[in-house]
């Protein structure tokens, strides 16, 4: 029998994740584990916590697509990448390794 998840977790990452630098923080440590769908259900994370709807329009891309680049076979191009960053308030940038 499955144990039911701790919703407390979910609901507390889900508050951080609303916070700009709380979600870069987030989104730089998946990015030290090289791995694009990691990645992507990351963004996916923390695009839900902003509300899917409202990051779509503020990226202007339409619902679909936004659920569709950021799905579990999502493969975001580099512009809707750019634009969904955008529209949480961040930024992609390199730095050295």
């Amino acid at each position: 029998m499955n144990a039911p998840r701790d919703k407390s977790y979910d609901e507390s990452l889900t508050a951080a994740l609303t916070d700009p630098e709380e979600a870069a923080a987030f989104l730089d440590a998946v990015m030290e584990l090289e791995d694009p769908a990691a990645l992507v259900a990351a963004l996916r994370k923390v695009a839900a916590a902003h509300g899917m709807a409202a990051v779509a329009r503020r990226a202007d891309v339409g619902d679909k697509t936004l659920f569709r680049t950021l799905g579990e076979n999502g493969n975001p191009t580099l512009a809707t990448l750019q634009k969904v960053l955008h529209a949480l308030g961040l930024r992609l940038s390199v730095i050295a390794a």
